[in-house]
This record gives structure tokens, sequence and C-alpha cells, in this order.
């Protein structure tokens, strides 16, 4: 190349029709006949950049220009304002088509969910692979905090990836959650660029994603701390040239599509991603320097002199909110992409996919080594599963056209439930019904709500309930992303991820009649329960798992005993325990309040003092507010253990921990809220 190059597409060259290098006959074709702008524009996206990185206006024009051609922004993992569900701006739509499901769970709803053409698990980005986003908090507005279910003015950390998703199983899991809360959205899962991404992308294809995307090292949006951004992932290049690769030797490449992102800015790029494999094509930074970024590298500070990346009010109104410039820039690089095209003797992009043989490497010294770099590895192109030969262009490209999301056999019981709600929801009835459950029905109640908030939003069944009444042993994610107006009883037990994502309603677990064992010594539903839960209630007659409360925001719930990590990045609701804890209580817990009962002095070397600090009952209105919630307890899952606490209550009540975070003023509103919740249940 004449210039130095700058990444590893640079030191690849296109092999175009008619060339020398060509040598297979191809000859170019009339640009006329080539596919039309508006049809490559629709493969593009702008990549996910949260609601609280980003300013709300920016984030509504990344949105109205991808919608105005058809092409798709991405919420990111901060959610999204609903007001965007019921208003148009200046007569457009500025409602993402993406909707993100981090680790953090932040702003996922019901309403949320159901509204998504695509849901998009986040597994890791390429600007800190293997952590969470961290929002500072001087960018956590009041609106932020309540699009995100959090406090003002305090940092936001979303839990690494492995604390909900420790295999494919779990991806699978969540997959299979999400489908049934929308099976009208396609599911997609974002990777990081790194050696062995392929692996993770062919265990990605059987978990029955609808698309892999992978990302590069370049990019980000400056929320990021040093200490991350400099040790980030490799370029997209490789990562996508890995993931195409081991999908087609698999023969799992006709089952997902590919998308790439990370540092695309031109109709070369873009060509240059589709021939190592991409479907589709992701702009981040670009996208913005196109709308207003002037690379102050500010971010992270909240002084982004134009308006993109801040929350101040007077630096926002300086930020244009010209879609069209979006619009334009993404059109000329389609239209660099159709000249391509045509040079390279192609009349569509999806023919090109995965055609690694349409390049060739630039010889390219290094300066102060001896050889070249080898590109070879970016070039390969395996046969496909169960051939010797070359592999088939078809197969590789075969998923380009696949649209809708995947389908699957639909749970019975699952189904019923849909059916059921139909009362209560088209006439405002409530109902009662009975099923028998074993765990083998896994997500049960998500499918009926994602059924209500697509026609209700986040009203639920407005004054109606839907009560379903279960015995038997439920399968994962019992109860996930449930709304308000429907309310599970189980006799029996339950798997992990109980209340998944819960966005109302009601859970009650208790043990089958007749039991006899003491329900605070034994475990009664599994581990991660309410992770991401942003209300509803929960009452367990038993102990729960590991990590229970992740990630709460909203919930309220009693159970008899967490294992390890209870209520770790807590941002609001309350869980009481009525009995004993594992270590690491409270970690990065930053709103909500827990209540600990600890007869035998253990809990103050169990808690994490980093964020959270304990104390005992020190007021009447704590004591009054416990005592309600252990009662109605009591009264719903028929505890021994609530029923023997409030006999001797004066006695036990001394033996509470209340545990809150250390940098929340008083009084705590979130506190009141619950109260409030308590106080309506109970009418």
């Amino acid at each position: 190349p004449i210039w130095p190059p700058l990444a590893l597409r640079d030191l690849l060259r296109f092999r175009f029709a008619g060339s020398a290098g060509g040598g297979d006959g191809r000859q170019p074709v009339p640009l006329e006949e080539v596919e039309p702008i508006e049809s490559i524009v629709k493969r593009f996206s702008t990549q996910a950049m949260s609601l609280g990185a980003l300013s709300p206006e920016t984030q509504h024009t990344l949105a109205i220009a991808m919608n105005r051609i058809g092409g798709r922004s991405n919420t990111g993992e901060g959610g999204e304002d609903p007001i965007v569900y019921a208003e148009l701006i200046h007569g457009e739509s500025a409602e993402n088509k993406v909707k993100q499901v981090a680790s953090a769970r932040f702003g996922v709803t019901p309403e949320y969910l159901a509204r998504a053409e695509q849901l998009e698990i986040k597994m890791a980005q390429g600007s800190k692979p293997g952590e969470g986003g961290q929002l500072p908090s001087h960018k956590v507005t009041p609106m932020i905090a309540r699009v995100r279910r959090a406090v003002e003015g305090i940092s936001l950390i979303s839990p690494p990836p492995h604390h909900d998703i420790y295999s494919i199983e779990d991806l699978a899991q969540l997959i299979y959650d999400l489908r049934e809360a929308n099976p009208r959205a396609q599911i997609g899962v974002k990777l990081v660029s790194q050696a062995g991404v392929g692996t993770v992308a062919c265990g990605v294809a059987k978990a029955n994603a609808d698309y892999v995307l992978i990302s590069g090292h370049d990019g980000g949006t400056g929320a990021s701390p040093l200490s991350s951004i400099k040790n980030t992932a490799s370029p997209w290049e490789m990562g996508l040239a890995e993931a195409h690769q081991a999908l087609v030797a698999n023969g799992l490449r006709d089952r997902v599509r590919l998308r790439a992102d990370g540092g695309l800015k031109t109709g070369r790029d873009v060509v240059m991603a589709a021939l190592l494999g991409a479907d589709e094509f992701g702009f981040g930074t670009a996208a913005l320097v196109a709308l207003a970024c002037v690379m102050a590298r500010q971010c992270h500070l909240n002084t982004c002199p134009v308006g993109v990346a801040t929350q101040r009010e007077d630096l926002r109104r300086k930020f244009p909110n010209e879609p069209g410039r979006l619009v334009n820039y993404l059109r000329f690089v389609a239209q660099q992409v159709r000249e391509l095209l045509a040079r390279l003797g192609f009349r569509s992009l999806g023919e090109v996919v995965g055609r690694a043989d349409l390049l060739e490497a630039v010889e390219y010294h290094v300066p102060g080594r001896n050889g070249c770099l080898d590109l070879s590895g970016l070039l390969h192109r395996p046969p496909a599963a169960g051939r010797l030969s070359e592999p088939s262009d078809e197969t590789a490209r075969a998923a380009t056209e696949t649209s809708g999301p995947r389908h699957r056999n639909l749970d019975p019981l699952a189904t019923r439930m849909v059916e059921d709600i139909r009362a209560p929801l088209e006439r405002g009835v409530s109902i009662a019904r009975e099923y028998e459950i074993r765990n083998t029905h896994r997500t049960i109640g998500a499918r009926a709500a994602g059924e209500i908030a697509l026609y209700r939003g986040s009203r639920g069944l407005e004054g109606a309930t839907a009560e379903f009444r279960f015995t038997g042993s439920a399968g994962q994610s019992f109860g996930a992303f449930l709304t308000d107006g429907l309310r599970l009883v189980l006799e029996g037990e339950a798997n992990d991820y109980v209340g998944k994502g819960m966005g109302g309603g009601e859970l009650i677990i208790r043990p089958p009649r007749g039991s006899t064992f003491a329900t605070h010594e034994n475990t009664i539903m599994g581990n991660a329960v309410l992770y991401g839960a942003t209300a509803g209630r929960l009452f367990a007659a038993g102990r729960a798992g590991e990590r229970f409360c992740v990630r709460n925001s909203g919930a309220i719930a009693v159970v008899e005993g967490v294992g390890d990590h209870g209520c770790e990045y807590m941002t609001g609701g309350v869980a009481v325990i009525l009995g004993e804890t594992g270590r690491n209580f409270g970690a990065g817990m930053t709103n909500g309040v827990a209540y600990i009962y600890d007869p035998a002095g253990r809990f103050e070397h169990r808690y994490n003092p980093e964020l959270v600090r304990i104390e005992r009952l020190g007021d009447a209105e704590d004591a009054d507010f416990l005592l309600r919630l252990i009662s109605e307890h009591a009264e719903k899952t028929g505890s021994l253990r609530a029923r023997e606490l409030l006999h001797h209550w004066p006695l036990h009540s001394l033996y509470f921990w209340k545990v809150e975070p250390r940098s929340l003023p008083k009084p705590r509103a979130d506190r009141q809220t619950a109260h409030a919740s308590v106080e309506a249940a109970r009418v």
C-alpha cells in the first residue's frame, strides 16, 4: 500500500473482475444492474450505544435515521425511554428496533421485550471484553435513573456476563426465555473478536440464535476506564473470519446470520467484511461523527462540546438533531458498495458473502522485522461439513436471506396459559386456573406476560387478576418477565432463574401440602432468583441458591435463606431473608434495602462492606414495615418459620440486620415506595 496500514483490512486487496489477479473469467457488470442503495442499507445498523453514554437527543436521532432508511438502531444496555413508544418526534418514530439485553438488565421490562424486532444478548463488548458496562455518576440524571430504575447521581456498574451465563446451556436458556417473552423477535448474541470465538459462535448457533455479532476492538463511547480500554479485544477481521470458517466447517452457517462492527467506515470496509463472512454491518463511531461528533474524547467527563455524549442540558442544546446527516452518509457508503460489487462482477451483496477467494494479501514488510505478516488464516475457505471439495457458496450464504425468528415446538402449558388470559385481557374479568407442572416446562408465565405487554404495555391487566396454581417441580425461569395482573402459585419447587426480569405480578412458592421439614433449612428455588427484576413480589417458603436478587431494581422478596453473593449490584427493591446468607452479601449494591434475620450472629462476617452498611432495626417504621411483610409471607405461604417469628416478634426483631448502601441520603424514597406496595397488596 502507498500509505502505512492502520488495520488488517489495509493489508488486503480485491481481485477485481477482468484483472490479472482475477483468473476465473469474471467480468465487471454495469452499475445499473447492481442492487439499489435502498436494498443495501437494510443490512446496516447502528451499534449498541446506551442511553446514558449518549444523550437522549443523539439516541433518538440515530433511531429516526435508521428507521427512515429501513435499517436498525440499537438501544445499547441502557434501556429505552418508554416515551418513544407513544410519541413521534418530528413526525417520525425514535424507537429502536434492536433492544439489547445485557447482564445489567437496565430498563429490561416486559414492555421493552414485547416491542422489539430484534433482541440482542450482550455477552461481551469490544472495548472491554469480559467486563460489564459502567456509567459514571455525573451522567445519571433523573431521566436516566428513571429508565434504569436507579438513583440519580449514583454510579451504575453492570455485572460481568458470567453472573447469569456460566455456560452455553445458560445462554440457550436465555434465548429460550426471550423467545417466550416475544416469539416474534429475532434473537442475536453479541460476541467479542478474540481467539476461539469461532467455537463460541458454533455454540450460539446450536443454542438457536438467529444472528451472531462479532464486535471488534475499535470504537466505544468513552464509558470505559483506562484500565479496560488498554486491554481490548482483537480486530473484527480476525474474529469474523474465524467465526464464519468455524460455522461453515461444522455445517452451521445456514442457521445464523453474521454481523460485524468495530470501526467500519467506508463501502470498502463493508465489502471486505462481506467477503470475510458478514451478512450485516454495524456502524458506531462513524455514525456519531456523521451526526455531530468531533472526537473530543471527553465522553466520560460529561463535557461533550456538541451534545453527543453528555447529559448536561446546556450542552445537549448544541446537538443539531439532523437525522439526514446519517442517512446521507450511509447512502454514500452503500453507493461505494455498489461500485465495488460492479467491479468485482456481482449484482448483489449477498452473492459475495464468504467469498474470501476474492481477496488477496498485499506484500508489506513490517518495519524492524524480517518477514511479512501471514494472512492466509483470514483467507482460508474450509469445506462445508461433509464435503471434501470447495465449500458451497449457497450454504455459506443461506442465512443471509433469513429474516424471521427460528421456529420451534411450543410448550402446550404456555400456550394454554395464553389462551386463558384472553378473558382478563379482553373483558377485564379475573380468572383462576390449576395445572400440574414438570421441570420440562420452562419459562412458564413469560409468554402470557409478553402477550399482555404487547397489548397493554406496562399497565398489565389493570384491575383484573389471572391466578395460575401449579403443583410439581417447575423448570428453569419460572415466572420470568412476569407483569402486573399475573399471580403464579407453586406448590413444590423451582429450578434456577425464578422471576428472572420480573416486571410486576406476584410469585408464591411453598412446599407441598403435608411437608414436615423445616423450610428455612431446605432449598426450594435454584440460583439467580429475581435476576434483573424491575418490579413484582416474591414469597418463597424455603431457601434460594446463589446470586439472589442480583441487579434487582424494584422487586420485593421474602425468602428463608440464600447462598453466596446475595443482592449483588442491586439498585432498588426490598429483600427480606428469614435465615442464613452466604458470603459477599450486598457487593456493588447502590440502592434498595435488605433485612437479614441473624440469630446466630454470623452475618457481620458475610456481607461486603465496600458499598453497604449494616445496622439493627433503629426505628419503629422499619420494624412495622418488616412485620407486615413477614405477616403477608406467613399468610401466603403458610411458613412455620414466619409464624414462629411473628409469635415472639419483640424478641426476634432484635436479631434483624438492615442492609443499605452507604451513599444514599435519607429519607428513602425506595422504602416509601415499598411501603405503599405492601399496603396496596393488603387492601
